[in-house]
């Protein structure tokens, strides 16, 4: 698992440089929509081809599911597969805004053995590796202690592929509760900042496997709580995530109704 790990760090940090040679470029990529407010461009196919042909060349017999090809190389039968988000935050890339990251993570069976997220502008590498704890540029992080929404912000992610109401909903019990929210456009970056302890939750109603998987194993090396996204089959289907401060996994679940 250490050659994994440490070829996960390399790959980020590749994938990274590259992504942002295309963001100081930007006005000159293809792009096309995928769905109302879901882009892609050409930087997220080369990112994506880059990550999967160093990740395939060291470890051939390993699957791969990426967000713009899709399930590769092993596939799901495969005992190990990469999950990986080139360009979270395509939307921010696009407009010129800083709030994109690269989400690479490692899943065995129920388990991520592996979350790295890059985020190239501000030159931050969050890497954990299950049992092992979190880092930040190899420092160790953990997530903040807090006891209530008063305590910090919570991150919120959306997507207009989804019925907005629970969205709303946990909107209202945050800002009931004292609390205040967070939304840049990038859940992974988002999930980061929860396990280096920069907001206190996070939750959206609807989240991809490849946008999420590398956060939460920040998040649980960190200290932190999530739910259990990856049950009833959340790594090909997606499903809801709620995260946070240790001290906030019931007001979380409450916020998310998962109670």
């Amino acid at each position: 698992m250490e050659a994994r790990f440490n070829a996960a760090r390399e790959i980020a940090r590749d994938a990274g440089r590259l992504a942002l040679k295309h963001f100081l470029l930007r006005d000159t990529l293809k792009v096309e929509t995928k769905g109302v407010h879901d882009l892609v461009s050409e930087a997220d196919r080369d990112v994506e081809a880059l990550i999967s042909s160093q990740l395939m060349a060291l470890f051939p017999d390993d699957g791969f599911i990426g967000e713009e090809t899709g399930v590769k190389a092993g596939g799901m039968k495969a005992a190990g597969i990469w999950v990986v988000d080139p360009i979270d935050g395509t939307a921010s890339f696009l407009d010129g805004i800083p709030a994109w990251c690269v989400s690479i993570a490692y899943v065995v069976g129920s388990e991520i053995e592996i979350g790295v997220i890059y985020d190239p502008n501000a030159e931050e590498l969050f890497a954990a590796r299950r049992g092992h704890g979190a880092t930040l540029n190899d420092r160790p992080i953990r997530a903040r202690r807090a006891g209530g929404f008063k305590d910090g912000r919570v991150g919120i992610g959306y997507s207009l592929r989804v019925d907005p109401r629970p969205t709303v909903t946990a909107i209202e019990r945050l800002l009931t509760g004292g609390g205040m929210y967070v939304w840049n456009g990038s859940g992974a970056l988002m999930l980061a900042y929860v396990a280096a302890g920069r907001l206190i939750g996070y939750y959206e109603a609807h989240i991809n496997a490849w946008d999420c998987l590398a956060g939460i194993g920040l998040i649980r090396e960190a200290g932190g709580w999530t739910n259990d996204f990856l049950a009833d089959d959340g790594l090909i289907h997606g499903n809801v995530i709620a995260a946070g401060a240790p001290g906030l996994a019931e007001a979380m679940r409450h916020l998310a109704g998962l109670n």
